[in-house]
């Protein structure tokens, strides 16, 4: 699996209004891993992600799954919504089966694909449940295993912990981790949060409020799961910290040897 965002840009037009939102955008995610777009309000990383997904086309350049052009929505691409976006009418059990159903997925294996995945997010025995019945942690951990369900080649998040408390985050982070390390789905992900991630990603794209313009892609050298107070987690968040800081205003020159040995 490779995805490749290639010279893309995204411009609005309202009443001769021009806005540019992307330009220029370049970065690719390999098989396997988890990687976030980090960046202030407004700097237009969820409407990358929603490019991405094909739920809006580029002005300009082009998105690649597999060397194929992204214009459409498509069981590819498995995607969740910061408000989980469950179909209320429906059980656990229903929602996580839809997607496999609309892939016309033999019945004895979207059964087996189900009890996998009830067993990976710890929901067993709650299948019969609607969503209206679940906690958030449990709404969560459905999203994210329904957008699992059809097996997609990358999936999309938009904010998915952004609805919950601190303390609810930081456990539903250590969570998605632990179903991500089973499924090894490749991710990218949106979040304004700098300790999701690095708490999550293998690599961190932070992005300029000036057009989403790229301002450096973080390797998260870290082992896993990860220790949040440990000496090198915390060199990591105050180095993107002040990264986005500078997101705000202007482009920050290019790392030097000198962040290289501070991150070693």
């Amino acid at each position: 699996m490779n995805l490749s965002v290639e010279n893309l840009s995204k411009v609005f037009i309202n009443d001769g209004n021009v806005h540019t939102v992307l330009s220029g955008v370049n970065f690719t995610v390999q098989e396997g891993q988890f990687v976030t777009l980090l960046g202030p309000s407004g700097c237009g990383k969820t409407t990358l992600l929603t490019i991405i997904a094909g739920f809006q086309s580029a002005t300009e350049g082009s998105v690649l799954l597999n060397g194929q052009q992204v214009s459409t929505p498509g069981p590819d691409r498995g995607f969740v919504f910061q408000n989980y976006a469950l179909f209320p009418w429906m059980t656990v059990r229903e929602n996580i089966l839809y997607p496999m159903k609309r892939r016309k997925m033999p019945r004895q294996q979207r059964e087996q694909r189900l009890q996998e995945l009830l067993t990976m997010a710890q929901l067993e025995g709650k299948e019969g449940l609607y969503p209206q019945q679940l906690s958030g942690g449990m709404k969560q951990r459905t999203a994210f295993i329904r957008a699992l369900a059809g097996s997609p080649e990358v999936l999309l998040m938009d904010e998915p912990l952004g609805a919950v408390d601190f303390q609810m985050r930081q456990i539903l982070q250590e969570e998605l981790e632990s179903i991500w390390l089973k499924d090894q789905t490749t991710v990218l992900m949106v979040t304004h949060d700098v300790d999701e991630a690095i708490y999550l990603s293998d690599r961190v794209i932070v992005m300029s409020a000036q057009q989403g313009n790229i301002l450096e892609d973080l390797a998260i050298k870290l082992h896993r799961p990860r220790n949040r107070n440990g000496e090198k987690y915390i060199k990591y968040k105050v180095h993107l910290m002040n990264l986005l800081k500078k997101a705000l205003h202007k482009e920050p020159e290019a790392p030097g040897k000198e962040l290289e040995l501070c991150l070693a």
